[in-house]
C-alpha cells in the first residue's frame, strides 16, 4: 500500500519514498516482499500503462517504476495540491494476518495499540528494535474486520514485519492506486462511489467489476485522498477509470516532494536504525498504555531520561535546498544533520529536516547554517508542517 499523512491525536502515518528535484533517481524502501533476482527489476501490474502514458521509468529498489511523466514532477506536485493525481505504489508491501490470536499478536509485536481504533478502522504504527526501540518499520494496519488485517509495511522490510507478526504476503496479488489531491474523493466518485466516500483513517471493501477492492482514507501528500487496493486482473482498468476520470498520473518525484512539504518522515531517513518514535517527534503513535510490546522499555526509559536529539524542519533563505547528511550548526557549532532535504514548489524555497542535538536551542526562528558542497547556506528553524493542507503552489 502506501504510507499515510498522520499528526498527533491521530491514528494514522507518515513513511516513503524520495527522489530530490526533478530528475534524480528516487530511492525507497523496497521490496523484501518483491525481491528480483540479481540483475532483473520487478515490475507493476500498471507498468504497461505507465510506459504508454510516457512515463520516465527508473530503477527503484528491485523494481521499475515511474518517477515522473512527460509534463514533470513539478506539475505533478501542483495537480495534487490543487485537483488530484493518482500514484502507483504498488511496490510496498501487505502482508494479511487473519485467524483468532490475531489481535494480541498484533498488539504484542506493533507500538501502537489498537484498541484506541477498531475494525473498519486504520492506525499508523511500528515494529520497533527491542534492544534500543528504534524504527524497524514504520507501517498501516488496516483493521479489515474482527479477525482480518492487512499490514501494510515499507516494502523492503515485509519479510522483517512478516516475521513480527506472522500471516501471508500478498503483495504480488493486488496493485495499490492512491487518490490524493483536494477533488480526488470528487473524481474517484464516479468510478467507485464507496471508496470516495470513506472517512480518513476509514478501511473499507467493495466490488468494482466483479472484484473486492479494499480502500482506505489514507495517504503521503499532506492532501485529502483514498487509496485503493486493486487485484490485479482488474488494477489496469482501475488506473484507466481514475486517470479517465481526470486524475493526473504523478510519479515518486512528487511523492517526496510532497511528503516533505507535508513534513512526513521516510523510513531509512527520519525513521531507521538508532532513531526512536520520540526523535521523530512520534510519541503519540506509541501505546504508553499497553503493558507489553517489542522495544517498550527502551521507549519508556528514553522518555524518562529524554531524547538526545528530536527532528526539526529548516527553510533556506534560497531556492537550493539542503541535502540529506549535511551538518548542520549554529554559532559555528555542529548541532545536527539533515536527514530529507529538497526544493519546496509551494514556498519556492529550499527546506529540509534534520535531527538536531536536544543540549541545543533548536526551536523555531533559530538562525542556523546549512553545509552544502563546502559551504554553508543559511536557514531557520521552523515549524510542521511546512505547508498545510489547502495551501496552494507559487505560480
Amino acid at each position: 500500500m502506501t504510507r499515510a499523512e498522520a499528526s498527533p491525536g491521530e491514528n494514522g502515518s507518515p513513511g516513503d519514498d524520495t527522489a530530490p528535484v526533478e530528475g534524480a533517481v528516487p530511492t525507497d524502501r523496497v521490496g523484501a516482499s518483491g525481491a528480483a533476482t540479481p540483475g532483473k527489476l520487478r515490475r507493476s501490474p500498471l507498468d504497461a500503462a505507465h510506459r504508454a502514458l510516457g512515463a520516465r521509468m527508473v530503477p527503484f529498489g528491485g523494481w521499475e517504476m515511474p518517477l515522473s511523466y512527460p509534463g514533470g514532477t513539478l506539475a505533478e506536485h501542483r495537480a495534487c495540491r490543487a485537483d488530484a493525481v493518482a500514484f502507483d505504489v504498488s511496490h510496498l508491501g501487505t502482508v494479511h494476518v487473519a485467524g483468532p490470536g490475531t489481535f494480541a499478536r498484533l498488539q504484542a509485536a506493533l507500538a501502537n495499540d489498537l484498541r484506541r481504533i477498531g475494525p473498519g478502522r486504520a492506525q499508523y504504527s511500528h515494529v520497533l528494535d527491542e534492544s534500543d526501540g528504534s524504527v524497524v518499520d514504520d507501517l498501516i494496519v488496516w483493521w479489515l474486520d474482527d479477525e482480518r488485517f492487512d499490514v501494510m509495511p515499507n516494502a523492503a522490510n515485509t519479510d522483517r514485519v512478516r516475521a513480527a507478526v506472522g500471516g501471508s504476503d500478498t503483495t504480488a496479488t493486488r496493485a495499490v492506486i492512491a487518490c490524493q489531491g483536494p477533488r480526488a474523493r470528487d473524481r474517484l466518485a464516479t468510478v467507485l462511489p464507496a471508496a470516495a466516500a470513506i472517512p480518513r483513517f476509514h478501511v473499507g471493501e467493495a466490488l468494482w467489476k466483479g472484484v473486492t477492492v479494499r480502500f482506505a482514507g489514507t495517504g503521503y501528500t499532506g492532501e485529502d485522498g483514498v487509496e485503493c487496493a486493486v487485484p490485479v486482473e482488474r488494477a489496469a482498468a482501475f488506473w484507466d477509470a481514475v486517470v479517465s476520470a481526470g486524475m493526473t498520473p504523478a510519479g515518486l518525484g512528487a511523492r517526496d516532494t510532497l511528503r516533505l512539504e507535508a513534513g512526513l518522515p521516510l523510513h531509512g531517513h527520519e525513521l531507521g536504525p538508532g532513531i526512536t518514535p520520540l526523535q521523530a517527534g512520534l510519541a503519540w503513535s506509541v501505546g504508553w498504555d499497553k503493558e507489553a510490546f517489542t522495544g517498550r522499555d527502551a521507549l519508556v526509559a528514553e522518555r524518562q531520561r529524554g531524547p538526545q536529539r528530536r527532528l526539526v524542519g529548516l527553510a533556506t533563505e534560497g531556492r537550493q535546498p539542503p541535502r540529506a547528511g549535511s551538518t548542520v550548526t549554529a554559532g559555528g557549532a555542529p548541532v545536527g544533520t539533515v536527514t530529507s532535504g529538497n526544493f519546496s514548489p509551494v514556498l519556492g524555497r529550499g527546506i529540509a529536516l534534520a535531527l538536531c542535538d536536544t543540549s541545543v536551542a533548536c526551536t523555531e526562528g533559530t538562525p542556523v547554517a546549512v553545509e552544502l558542497r563546502g559551504r554553508f547556506i543559511a536557514a531557520t528553524v521552523v515549524g510542521l508542517p511546512f505547508v498545510r493542507r489547502g495551501q496552494r503552489a507559487n505560480a
